[in-house]
């Protein structure tokens, strides 16, 4: 991503929080920084989450709760996992969630009913579902090397899927959930 659109703030998004990962993920997440707010860990900046859209609408209201609540109508709770560890393009480790196709099509459905809202700004049209561990700066091979080792030694802990959170990134960098919508 480039740094301009990394650097905007006051965001709003959608997103799949899964809190009961940060005791696995923290030994990742805490020593990582994200790069468009270096002075914030990842654990300090947000829990761990599967991004679903950012940025989302300025100011949700009513309608965009409602055109989101339709966008999800047809998706059931399920059982999330992530049993593997993956690598992006600029180092940026990760972990798959699954079932991938399930979460995929959410991704699908959501951008779908916001086509006014690309993800990522437009700059990754098409993202790939992930858990972010460790950013670009501090990530690479290795991280992804210890992840895979620590899952093949204790899977990371399965959670039950039934909503998505809405958040908002405060002044301070930092995002907090305002609102969610079941599935």
């Amino acid at each position: 991503m480039s740094e301009a659109w990394a650097a905007r703030t006051g965001l709003t998004a959608i997103l799949v929080t899964v809190p009961e990962l940060a005791d696995y993920t923290d030994r990742w997440r805490s020593v990582s920084h994200s790069t468009a707010r270096p002075h914030v860990r990842l654990t300090e900046l947000i829990p761990p989450h599967v991004t679903v859209l950012v940025p989302w609408v300025d100011k949700p209201g009513d309608l965009a709760i409602r055109r989101l609540e339709d966008a999800l109508s047809s998706f059931e709770p399920f059982d999330l996992s992530f049993p593997a560890a993956g690598l992006f393009e600029n180092g940026t480790a990760w972990l798959r969630p699954e079932p991938f196709d399930t979460v995929r099509a959410l991704l699908l459905a959501v951008f779908e009913a916001f086509p006014e809202c690309p993800p990522y700004g437009g700059e990754i049209p098409d993202p790939h579902p992930h858990l972010t561990i460790s950013s670009a700066a501090q990530g690479g091979p290795g991280v992804v090397a210890e992840a895979t080792e620590a899952l093949a030694a204790a899977p990371a802990p399965t959670v039950r899927l039934t909503e998505v959170g809405l958040w908002r990134e405060g002044d301070d960098s930092v995002w907090r959930q305002f609102g969610a919508v079941p599935l």
